[in-house]
């Protein structure tokens, strides 16, 4: 007879701790088949979660969620806890339109504490719990789980030198598996096998017993007279030396941490036994578990970084599949083919080699590549230093994460006015992600900074053409561009580049007018077409440049028109539609002028097709706003 699912049997942490501990390896392996099988289908972080499994199941036997609390760096690794916290029935929901998140959420379950999304924020958020527990005299310990690639971040840095100092007994796990999305850089990130002999004198150190007869023995130190301090110092300074030899720990320890480690993380038992420990303890502790990203499937642990987010498996006409001409792509090939011909072409990222389209660049030109790892900061600063230096220096991030970067791109490079170039890939509205990866508000934070171009491509043809513009011109330029294929062949998007000026996609002599730009200039070729359908002819203008713009030109070809609507692919408030609002304005132009973007408010997860349907950025949607502010009949059938 065929045993029941031992996960039918979890719905809580308490039900996990009524498992007996030999049944724990039988349950990891249901995990992670529960987990392959779902984020196969629906795409999602599948490495990441496999390597964590045995951790989630240690953590939960151990502590006491939600009294003590977790917080998961970047949280894409928290699919296990999602499932042993009473949400595997709705598991299969995992990043799709109003099923769970693929991160800690809130508002979906008490055992989420903090939302996240981006890297090294666990250990910040984690002292500000623990303080914030101390403050209020709750009980609870706080737990962030930080992996060695988010903790080359230095705000993960500045976290620790805080924790250190105000000696909470928070508890750090320092996830090790040698692998964050792309290969890790730094001196913390060099790994080397676990060592039985460290693994087992750290475990010992971690025990009360041990505190105990240490804190006895520093005490009875310290009270010799006259010789007591110095024979105190003495003794650290041999302890400190004797440990660096055995135990990889010095900058924890200098830290003010008991370091405990490295262990394996995929031995339940050992990592429960350490755990036992530390939740004794009074101080602030980092537990260094060493795992393998992609646990148990095999194309996962061979190849990591091609795992670590993987697509959906494609449904019949799913509009939302990407073909091999992205924009990534497009970008990736235009860079690597300037640099052929140009020796002072560089490349920066902030580990996104693979997501950024950058991995043709770096195997055709290595040492003028620079994976900086996850540290937006120090990526856009870096930048500056190569530009000052006479080099051409385009530093690739997501939309997302340049928000970590406001201040670099404004002191660092717009003051002294450098030539470096920001390509913002998953500008715009993203797939699946949810909040913290909408690309929805750089725009709105740049276009007012003083001296930069910012262009957003609509087609192939145009975004070779951008490229080749950003790194001739002589100041900083931003490209944003969003996660979608990339068109090709439409008209006028082919033609030279003027600054500050756009070009016509369609010109008809109608006296409605749409403008459009970057990742919406197909949806509103769409939207042209359903209204030609139907009788209605409208020019199309495409505005190619966000800043700046030819303000006299501009006011020229929109006082030809009685109605004039533009779309944009970003936040509404603050954007090229307030701009162009405050223009209008100015020089008294008597037209009908609306501009519609995405909405004030933090949109939820979905494929992007649906969150261009939610902001009214579909073809469909923007056929509507331009029957509205013409005046036409609205009972008219939009066709698709």
């Amino acid at each position: 007879m065929k045993q029941e699912p031992l996960l039918n049997k979890i719905n809580s942490p308490e039900k996990l701790k009524e498992l007996p501990l030999s049944d724990l390896p039988d349950l990891a392996q249901e995990i992670r088949d529960r987990i392959i099988d779902v984020v196969t289908r629906n795409g999602g972080h599948l490495a990441s979660n496999l390597g964590v499994v045995e951790l989630t199941i240690a953590l939960h036997r151990v502590f006491n969620s939600p009294v003590d609390q977790f917080v998961w760096d970047v949280g894409h690794q928290c699919y296990t806890h999602k499932i042993l916290t009473g949400r595997n029935d709705s598991f299969d929901t995992i990043r799709l339109k109003n099923g769970l998140s693929g991160f800690p959420k809130r508002d979906e379950s008490v055992h989420d504490i903090v939302e996240t999304g981006h890297a090294s924020t666990s250990i910040s958020a984690a002292l500000g719990i623990i303080v914030g527990k101390s403050i209020r005299g709750e009980a609870g310990k706080v737990i962030a789980v930080i992996g060695d690639g988010a903790i080359t971040g230095g705000m993960a840095f500045e976290a620790l030198n805080h924790a250190g100092h105000l000696r909470k007994d928070l508890i750090i796990i320092y996830n090790d598996n040698n692998m964050s999305i792309s290969r890790n850089v730094g001196g913390l990130s060099s790994r080397s096998d676990i060592s039985k002999s460290s693994s087992f004198v750290s475990r010992i150190t971690a025990t009360r017993t041990y505190q105990r007869i240490r804190d006895l023995i520093d005490k009875g130190l310290l009270s010799i007279p006259f010789f007591g301090y110095r024979l105190f110092q003495f003794v650290m300074r041999m302890k400190r030396g004797v440990k660096a030899v055995f135990l990889k720990e010095t900058i924890f320890s200098e830290l003010g941490f008991e370091y405990v480690g490295p262990i394996d993380g995929h031995s339940i038992s050992m990592v429960t036994k350490v755990l036992e420990n530390v939740k004794k303890l009074r101080k602030p502790v980092i537990v260094h578990v060493v795992t393998r990203k992609g646990k148990g499937y095999k194309r996962a642990e061979e190849n990591p970084s091609d795992y670590h987010g993987v697509s959906p498996v494609p449904a019949p006409g799913d509009k939302d599949l990407v073909s091999k001409n992205t924009f990534t792509n497009v970008f990736g090939r235009a860079v690597a083919g300037l640099a052929v011909k140009d020796e002072s072409i560089v490349a920066v990222t902030a580990a996104m080699e693979k997501g950024t389209g950058l991995k043709q660049f770096k195997e055709e030109f290595p040492d003028r590549f620079f994976d900086v790892g996850i540290a937006e900061q120090h990526a856009v600063t870096f930048g500056a230093g190569l530009a000052a230096a006479g080099l051409k220096p385009v530093v690739a991030v997501y939309s997302t994460f340049m928000q970590r970067a406001v201040d670099q791109l404004i002191h660092d490079i717009a003051i002294p006015g450098l030539p470096v170039v920001i390509a913002m890939d998953r500008a715009g509205l993203v797939s699946s992600d949810g909040e913290t990866h909408q690309g929805a508000y750089d725009i709105s934070l740049f276009r007012n900074i003083p001296g930069i171009t910012i262009l957003s491509p609509g087609t192939a043809e145009e975004f070779r053409l951008m490229i080749e513009y950003s790194f001739s011109t002589s100041g900083p330029v931003l490209l944003r561009y969003p996660k979608a294929e990339c068109p090709e062949g439409i008209a006028g998007t082919g033609q030279p580049l003027i600054p500050g000026r756009g070009v016509f996609i369609t010109r008809t002599g109608n006296r409605t007018l749409l403008i459009t730009i970057g990742g919406l200039v197909a949806e509103s070729i769409r939207a042209v077409d359903i209204l030609s359908s139907d009788g209605i002819d409208i020019d199309l203008y495409n505005l190619r440049f966000i800043k700046p713009i030819d303000d006299n030109n501009l006011s020229d070809l929109l006082s030809g028109y009685s109605n004039v609507i533009l779309v944009e692919e970003g936040s509404r408030k603050g954007g090229i539609g307030e701009y162009i609002a405050a223009l209008v304005y100015e020089r008294g132009l008597e037209i009908n002028f609306e501009y519609h973007g995405i909405p004030e408010q933090f949109l939820p997860q979905a494929l992007r097709s649906e969150l261009l349907e939610l902001c009214g950025l579909n073809g469909e949607g923007i056929a509507v706003f331009v029957r509205r502010l013409a005046g036409m009949d609205l009972s008219v059938a939009v066709s698709s």
